[in-house]
């Protein structure tokens, strides 16, 4: 079987922590994306968590958001987290003055800190939905449920026609009473894009990330050109910008 080759975005963010868990799924090769070359060489593309003006302006910079948005538009399956559901949003509000670059593409409102800031954040236990179940097998009791990281995360309030919801989350009282809302969504599909509002790479769990690459899979099984069959090193594929690279480090789960 050939291999699945997963791209990160990583210009900011927890793209590590997303790699550690993409490298973990069989035939799944997880590469770092900085520059329009690399982002050619991969069949899916992750948008990490991270601070969300920071990334789109280093994409400004660096002029990937035009082929950002070519990616998709050939049908590539996105995935956005966090900071990466802002940036597949058509329309978003609670943005910084002045605002911020979006690649669009799924037709929904977000509110971008709809959770308060980083001192509110704080993570749940929520029913696993149903794009997460193994069809015609029983889940076991950690299975019923998935583990839900929120830091300083944006919600979706509205979405439009073809937009799958994938998971809500129902709010307290008290987060009731400040928002106004009973429950927002925090996971939605829509044809090659998906996006969440939690981070699931911040868990052990790799059901989220093996999801999406059924959709890569999906993408390849009907694409013209398939799975293009090049066998290329991507980390020389690009010259990447010195200020991109930082030490390496290990991230802690569970």
């Amino acid at each position: 079987m050939q291999q699945i080759r997963v791209g990160v975005l990583a210009l900011q963010g927890s793209f590590r922590e997303h790699m550690f868990l993409l490298n973990k799924i069989e035939n799944v090769v997880a590469t770092e994306v900085r520059t329009e070359e690399q982002l050619k060489m991969v069949d899916g593309l992750v948008i990490p968590g991270g601070e969300s003006t920071t990334m789109a302006l280093v994409a400004e910079k660096w002029g990937l958001l035009p082929a950002l948005r070519a990616f998709e538009r050939e049908g590539k399956p996105v995935w956005g987290t966090c900071a990466g559901l802002i940036f597949l949003a058509d329309r978003a509000t609670g943005m910084k003055e002045g605002g911020q670059a979006l690649i669009g593409g799924i037709d929904c409102l977000v509110h971008r800190n709809f959770f308060g800031a980083q001192i509110n954040s704080f993570e749940s236990q929520l029913p696993a939905p149903d794009c997460l179940k193994k069809e015609g097998q029983e889940l076991s009791k950690d299975e019923e449920t998935f583990r839900a990281v929120f830091i300083r995360a944006p919600a979706i309030t509205e979405v439009g026609e073809g937009v799958e919801v994938l998971a809500k989350y129902v709010l307290t009282k008290e987060e009731l009473l400040q928002s106004g809302h009973e429950s927002v969504i925090i996971a939605v599909r829509s044809k090659n894009l998906m996006a969440t509002s939690f981070h699931p790479e911040l868990t052990a769990d790799t059901r989220w990330h093996r999801y999406f690459v059924d959709m890569v899979k999906e993408y390849l099984s009907t694409s013209a050109d398939g799975h293009h069959n090049r066998q290329v090193d991507i980390s020389k594929t690009a010259s990447t910008p010195k200020s991109s690279y930082r030490p390496r480090d290990l991230p802690v789960y569970q």
